[in-house]
């Protein structure tokens, strides 16, 4: 195994105690924690500051200590964290069913998410910043994991009472199997599992929207609740915008003092009444989200499931998103995903990567084309960011190309974020350097190899409809060289760099692409007999590799075919 080393920085704050739900039997994430591999440094690196003229480097760095340095604006990268799963578990559900995903439906970073890493978490609240990397098959580049982590709760500790408004769709599309039949189930379990002092109310829509159910604390009513929820019936068509209007008016009305009050939307999101855009349907319930701060947590079902409106919903909404196919995935996320995103351990956290022009050639973000934040906004606490629970751990991967002959500081990884209580603003860093980046990627770590797999899988499923498109397409734009990242999917994004260069705007694999062939057997390597998730990933993986035909089978662009970034 090649040798990497995972440097962490690690910042204690002070942040107000929240909600954890303990109910369910099984506790906690059951998904396989992969771990990081190498050594551990803790300490604090500084921000990087203002970009220096003309794009010089500020500062020093003598004997291992950390320093400031000012990149310029090309090479920043900043985007708002993002715990999403829900396009990882539609993609498996429609390979399931013998078709392949449609690439707009595709978001690398939650196929990436979807596996939990083992980062070292904080002593407090806050998060640990982790930064690796290992070279990949292709010369030159490299992949760079930047991970984040925030402290789990105990699952048999005190927590306040939850206030939980469940919006549920029972329009006529949700008469299918696998979708009102697994909502219902899911909360009758839920329903038994919650403590007495937790509070239900549920409203459901089609046409128009009803509050079947007040808030309604469980102690002696459970059976009120369980006899509202059979009750339930697939009728007519689907007014989404009414049914989250009427479930925030509900979680307002019934906001429970010393509660943690959360709107949880089960639905296929195929709107066809009233509004139907998520912007739209937003602005209704803006001043709940401002006022109180009810996050909304998004749960999709169906095989024709409306993906982008329920993410769109779910990231201004300052919630997460899900997706679920079978009554085991509902168990997970009712009795162990969602007690994860009751809970805020940040608000509108963001992340901003500085790359060191004087190492580094080339840098590509792999996904969060969606949650792009301008460089300039991220200390801007005004500008939404992610909201980030217990427990989580977020991963970005970098596609990174070194100057040759260079060696040294690589990047700086910067997140910043806001109490969940108290709004107050902090900050946490940690640095890469050229050596952390030397062992080979499939030598690598456990968690740095199932990353990579999840990435490099995911942007195989994207090339379908991208590898047909155009240079200037608006699928492949090229990038603006103003600081901004331009992740269009699939294709690389270029700019001008100091030494005059420019690269083609024509889409490629990311560097060292595997054949899907060769991706499935790497996750069946992975797995294990108790590891169930890296094995419904290698069964993806193989099912991909039957369908596609033959596009996914790797071979990225020679060493100058192409820039992502350039200096």
């Amino acid at each position: 195994m090649g040798t990497r080393k995972i440097r962490q920085g690690l910042l204690a704050v002070v942040m107000a105690g929240g909600l954890l739900l303990t109910g369910c039997s099984s506790g906690g994430n059951t998904d396989r924690a992969v771990d990081g591999s190498g050594k551990e440094r803790r300490g604090t690196a500084p921000m990087p500051a203002p970009p220096a003229p003309d794009g010089q480097r500020e500062g020093s760095q003598q004997d291992g200590k950390e320093r400031d340095f000012a990149p310029p604006a090309d090479y920043l990268s900043t985007f708002a964290l993002d715990v999403d799963t829900a396009s990882y578990g539609f993609a498996r559900r429609t390979l399931a069913e013998g078709r392949l995903p449609d690439p707009a439906t595709v978001r690398p970073e939650e196929f990436v998410n979807s596996f939990r890493q083992d980062y070292p978490r904080p002593e407090g609240d806050g998060f640990s910043v982790n930064v690796d990397g290992a070279r990949t098959d292709e010369r030159g580049w490299s992949l760079m994991r930047v991970g984040l982590a925030t402290r789990a709760d105990a699952s048999d500790g005190e927590r306040p009472p939850a206030a939980l408004t469940f919006v549920i769709d029972v329009s006529g599309s949700m008469a299918e199997p696998g979708r009102l039949d697994l909502v219902k189930e899911s909360l009758g379990i839920m329903t038994d599992k919650l403590r007495d002092d937790d509070s239900i109310a549920l409203v459901t829509f089609s046409d128009s929207a009803e509050k079947v159910l007040p808030m309604t604390r469980l102690g002696d009513h459970r059976g009120k609740v369980h006899s509202a929820i059979d009750a339930m019936e697939p009728t007519q068509s689907t007014n989404l915008e009414a049914g989250i209007r009427t479930g925030y008016d509900t979680a307002v009305s019934g906001r429970r003092d010393g509660s943690t009050n959360r709107v949880v939307l089960l639905s296929d999101a195929l709107a066809n009444t009233g509004e139907t855009s998520a912007d739209g349907i937003l602005e209704r319930i803006s001043d709940a989200r401002r006022e109180h701060g009810i996050t909304l947590f998004g749960v999709g079902v169906g095989s024709d499931y409306g993906d982008a409106l329920m993410e769109r919903l779910a990231d201004k909404g300052d919630g997460h998103t899900t997706y679920v196919s079978d009554s085991e995935e509902a168990r997970k996320v009712f009795c162990e995903q969602l007690p994860a995103n009751i809970e805020l351990r940040a608000r509108d956290a963001k992340a901003q990567v500085a790359f060191d022009p004087q190492t580094v050639k080339q840098f590509r973000l792999i996904g969060y084309e969606n949650r792009e934040v301008a460089d300039d906004d991220f200390r801007d606490d005004s500008v939404d960011g992610g909201e980030v629970g217990p427990g989580h751990t977020v991963t970005a991967l970098y596609a990174v190309r070194m100057r040759p002959g260079t060696s040294g500081h690589v990047a700086t990884a910067n997140v910043r974020w806001l109490d969940p209580d108290s709004r107050d603003p902090h900050e946490e860093s940690n640095e890469i350097e050229s050596g952390d980046l030397d062992g080979g990627l499939w030598d690598a770590g456990r968690g740095l190899r199932t990353a990579a797999v999840a990435a490099y899988f995911a942007d195989a499923l994207r090339q379908g409809t991208y590898a047909q498109s155009e240079p200037g397409d608006p699928a492949v734009r090229p990038g603006t060289g103003t600081g901004t990242t331009t992740n269009a999917p699939g294709p690389m994004s270029t700019s001008t760099g100091s030494d005059g260069s420019t690269g083609s705007t024509a889409w490629q694999p990311l560097p060292g692409a595997p054949s899907l062939a060769d991706l499935a057997r790497s996750a069946e390597e992975l797995s294990s007999d108790e590891d169930k998730s890296l094995r419904d990933l290698a069964t993806a993986v193989r099912q991909a590799d039957r369908l596609t035909g033959g596009y996914g089978d790797g071979g990225g662009g020679g060493e100058d075919e192409g820039e992502i970034r350039t200096g």
